[in-house]
């Protein structure tokens, strides 16, 4: 197994390359005009002005109430400021909610590879662009700006020269590291259109995303290593693409020295960039073409391709990574999450790559090789901000103080929470144990569709306050409403209701793969005229928000957003199984868990065997995470008059709620609900006496 530099890959590949630089950069176009100044608000909200909402009293409110009341005045000039153009853009935005239309910076023309890469490059070639902090402790390796510039160069030219071209569709099935994120800017140098996918998911549920997208190319490792355990990628990789067939390619790069099986349409992918030159021309495209497509769960069962876009998804993401984090020139940049999941997408590469910071990648788990593996990072690289998941701030509170405490963590600035709405004793223990009560603590509240932070405590005045537990304060520009049952707006404080959003923002998705319908249903249909975020949400008197959670059938389980329905389908198929229903419940570490209730056929004699093979099936089908941690037994589901099963009682029962189950009028037999408590209480009583 490597564990020297980089192993036989990434490690090998750059250390060729700093022997044969090739061209030089090619000149920016536009870079040698002088940018314009930014004092004050003035009409104009220029990218300084911007940052300094948190130092100028009184600006903050001001910016966002023009944010808000005039969108152009305040992102165009953003837009201009911030992001490298090829062609000025003539439209700064085009939205109406009604038909799900989104447009900003209509006209213009950017590449977003120039924009993270080149630009920098120019400034300062030598700058550390991404520390890859490898699953092997002490490891870490360093890439700079120019370094990064020149594998994505030679990467992109392999996908050229094996038949990608602008609009194609590219699978990353990858771990984080540097190779991943090069590939995603090699993608975007060339105009292709990338889709990662989460190297946990199994062989299923990534040809299902492939032939959705129909790529053409997958990339891949021979074998990924997390946690100390080796996971076989081109394995599953070789299983899926058998029922892909617009897969003509599979790029392979070595992340171990093991060798796998290598066949017709395998390529070795680094000997194939070996050959090919450092630079690459890139692409200038729309603001508006399609950029990346990441796939989210839904509530039917089917994932959903989620589309961004060039300049907006770039500038959104840029601005709320510089400010919601205090991003200064010169910090180390921290986020933990997966390349596989959009806050990787905007918070490991485009965002800080964008503002020319340096980002770790973190390829291994919160407890290898043991509970301190955070902390001795943040020591060792002296990160100033950390970006991770509540999920994992509970797992390592269990472990106790001492771990955290064993090293030195006085590098840190600001501390970031993601993916989920964090509990108060994860807050306290986060920013009391970790933070030392020093160091800003945001609680960040955003999803896969709106590409960016979009509720969080800061951009802010100096010194606001920030209230544990609790997003608080919407982005420049992000126009929170909460609505009622019957869709009218909640006005006031103290007040809760499905939050919504009334007006567009540059980052937010553009549609669904194939299927705008679906797109214009899921967000824009529940409430006309305001994108429903499908969470609910909470206002305080001072106007503050925090999030309650998903309002529809999809859980969370460790910050991955998953839809029942897709766990149904994964159990559907079993002989003995005629009915299931999944529903979300709170978990001590993951946040939420999944529980299923099935329905055995008669002549079912073994039913532990039965809940294990349908254990397997979803592990198999979708991923190990999304395995149902209790399943109970039943004799029926409740469902109404018409047949649908009412899981918001099911829910109620395993909460210990059944004393409150609200309306059931329309439950056909309400006799149900007392059988599935005896099976329930049964079933707990079980596991009491096995402990």
């Amino acid at each position: 197994m490597a564990a020297r530099s980089l192993g036989r890959g990434v490690g090998r590949l750059l250390g060729s390359l700093r022997g044969r630089s090739g061209q030089p950069v090619r000149p920016l176009r536009g870079m040698g005009a002088p940018r314009r100044g930014a004092s004050g608000l003035s009409g104009s909200a220029p990218a300084a002005a911007a940052a300094a909402a948190a130092a100028q009293p009184g600006l903050y409110p001001a910016l966002s109430a023009q944010a808000a009341r005039e969108p152009a005045a305040f992102w165009g000039p953003l837009a201009r400021d911030t992001l490298v153009w090829d062609t000025p853009y003539h439209t700064v935005w085009d939205c109406d909610f009604s038909n799900g239309k989104i447009g900003w910076f209509l006209g213009g023309q950017l590449n977003v590879s120039v924009n993270c890469l080149d630009q920098h490059v120019q400034k300062s070639p030598e700058s550390v662009a991404l520390i890859w902090e490898r699953d092997e402790p002490g490891t870490e390796v360093r890439i700079t700006y120019r370094e990064l510039l020149e594998t994505t160069c030679r990467l992109a030219n392999t996908l050229k020269r094996h038949g990608i071209r602008r609009g194609d569709r590219v699978a990353i099935y990858m771990p984080v590291s540097p190779l991943a994120v090069a590939s995603m800017l090699a993608c975007a140098r060339i105009g292709a259109v990338h889709t990662v996918i989460f190297a946990g998911f199994s062989a299923q549920s990534l040809a299902g995303r492939i032939n959705d997208a129909k790529c053409k190319v997958v990339i891949t490792f021979n074998q990924a290593l997390r946690g100390g355990r080796v996971l076989e990628l081109k394995r599953i990789v070789d299983e899926a693409v058998k029922s892909c067939p617009s897969v003509r390619y599979v790029l392979v790069a070595q992340r171990t020295d093991n060798r796998v099986y290598m066949g017709d349409r395998d390529i070795p992918l680094e000997q194939e960039m070996d050959k090919e030159a450092p630079v690459c021309a890139p692409e200038s495209m729309g603001s508006e073409d399609v950029l990346f497509m990441l796939y989210t769960s839904g509530s039917t069962g089917m994932p959903k391709g989620l589309v961004h876009t060039q300049a907006g998804y770039l500038l959104y993401a840029a601005m709320t990574h510089k400010l919601v984090f205090d991003h200064k020139p010169g910090d180390i940049f921290g986020c933990v999450a997966d390349i596989g999941w959009i806050t990787g997408h905007s918070y490991v590469v485009y965002g800080p790559l964008c503002n020319g910071a340096t980002s770790v990648l973190f390829e291994s788990t919160p407890v290898y090789p043991d509970a301190g593996r955070y902390w001795e990072t943040v020591q060792r690289l002296k990160i100033n901000q950390f970006y991770g998941a509540p999920t994992a701030v509970r797992l390592l509170l269990k472990y106790g103080d001492a771990w955290v405490k064993k090293y030195d963590r006085s590098s840190l600035r600001t501390l970031g929470s993601v993916g989920e709405p964090i509990n108060y004793e994860a807050w306290e223990w986060l920013y009391r144990v970790v933070g030392d009560s020093r160091c800003t603590l945001v609680d960040t509240w955003w999803q896969t569709e709106t590409g960016g932070i979009c509720i969080a405590p800061r951009p802010s005045e100096e010194g606001a306050e920030i209230l544990p537990a609790m997003a608080m304060r919407p982005f420049f520009g992000i126009v929170p409403v909460l609505m009622d049952e019957e869709g009218n707006v909640v006005q006031g404080g103290n007040v809760s209701g499905a939050l919504c959003i009334s007006q567009a923002w540059p980052g937010m998705a553009r549609t669904i793969y194939g299927d705008h319908q679906r797109f214009v249903d899921a967000y824009f249909k529940a409430y006309p005229g305001y994108y429903f975020t499908g969470d609910g949400a909470y206002r305080t008197e001072g106007g503050y928000y925090q999030i309650t959670g998903r309002m529809d059938d999809v859980i969370n389980i460790s910050g991955h957003r998953l839809g029942t329905a897709e766990i149904e389908d994964a159990m559907a198929n079993h002989p003995a199984v005629p009915e299931t229903a999944v529903i979300g419940y709170p978990h001590e570490i993951k946040g939420e868990a999944a529980f299923a209730f099935i329905v055995l056929k008669d002549d079912t004699s073994d039913s532990d065997t039965v809940v294990k093979e349908l254990k397997s099936a979803v592990a198999t089908k979708i991923a190990k995470y999304a395995v149902p941690d209790q399943v109970l037994v039943v004799k029926r589901l409740p469902k109404t008059r018409s047949g649908k099963v009412m899981r918001r009682l099911l829910k109620k029962i395993i909460t210990s709620e059944a004393q409150d189950l609200g309306d059931t009028t329309t439950l056909e037999d309400p006799s149900v609900i007392t059988e599935i408590q005896s099976a329930y209480q049964k079933c707990k009583d079980k596991q009491a006496a096995a402990k």
